[in-house]
């Protein structure tokens, strides 16, 4: 596992793809938190509050994690190495791990950067300090789970065809469909009531109870199920392939 892990971390930053992921993710966040006036921009808030800059980070990660996963396992059937690569003394697991922790890292590394968001908040929070550091902490762990989980899908994604837009197209509608799909529809009037919080099974749910800065063991359950679950059947299509 270790092997494909330091292979596709070399394989992103070889090339411009890790470089542009984290750029275009810190330049987009930028632009909206700092310089386009708007509802995500902090300096109009009048308050020092981080809550725009977790609000739309999970929606620039709904876009840039395919991006970073779209080529994982797609590439590898494409050019014909995903049958040597299953003939290794390595298993599926072993395989499927390595990829999904260096798509992972990648994300990871999106999101360092953004801690000088935290500092510039303190120095500006009036008194000087003044900002809820729970809240904050509480929120990079939602973003933390929630890259995972998008990670996690953008693998299987990347299993079921060796198209990379394809591939693409298809994870940034599951992890839309997760993400947000679940709150939609129980906005509707026929789910409402208590007996239908379908809400509960969407990503946004469990990302936004992590971001109170309370960690539930519900909601890490949750993120933890759905990665495996992803993870899973991203092993079920690569034993169909070496069938």
């Amino acid at each position: 596992m270790k092997a494909i892990f330091l292979k596709e971390i070399n394989s992103f930053f070889s090339s411009t793809i890790g470089y542009l992921v984290i750029g275009v993710f810190l330049v987009i966040c930028g632009l909206f938190l700092w310089v386009f006036s708007g509802d995500f921009n902090v300096l109009d808030q009048g308050f020092a509050d981080l809550s725009p800059f977790f609000l739309l980070a999970p929606w620039v990660f709904l876009f840039l994690i395919p991006a970073i996963t779209m080529r994982s396992i797609a590439e590898e059937k494409k050019q014909g190495t995903l049958e040597i690569l299953l003939t290794q003394p390595i298993t599926k697991w072993q395989l499927i791990l390595g990829k999904y922790f260096g798509a992972f890292t990648l994300s990871v590394l999106a999101l360092i950067p953004t801690l000088l968001y935290v500092f510039t908040m303190y120095e500006l929070g009036s008194p000087e300090g003044n900002i809820d550091l729970g809240v904050v902490g509480g929120s990079y762990a939602g973003l933390f789970f929630l890259s995972a989980t998008y990670t996690s899908i953008g693998i299987f994604a990347s299993s079921l065809t060796e198209n990379q837009i394809v591939s693409f197209i298809l994870a940034v509608l599951l992890c839309f469909l997760l993400y947000f799909g679940f709150e939609g529809i129980s906005n509707f009037d026929i789910f409402k009531s208590e007996a239908y919080s379908l809400d509960y099974l969407g990503l946004s749910y469990h990302y936004k109870s992590i971001s109170r800065g309370v960690i539930d063991t519900r909601d890490l359950i949750y993120f933890i199920s759905v990665i495996f679950l992803f993870l899973s059947l991203t092993k079920l299509n690569l034993e169909k392939e070496n069938k």
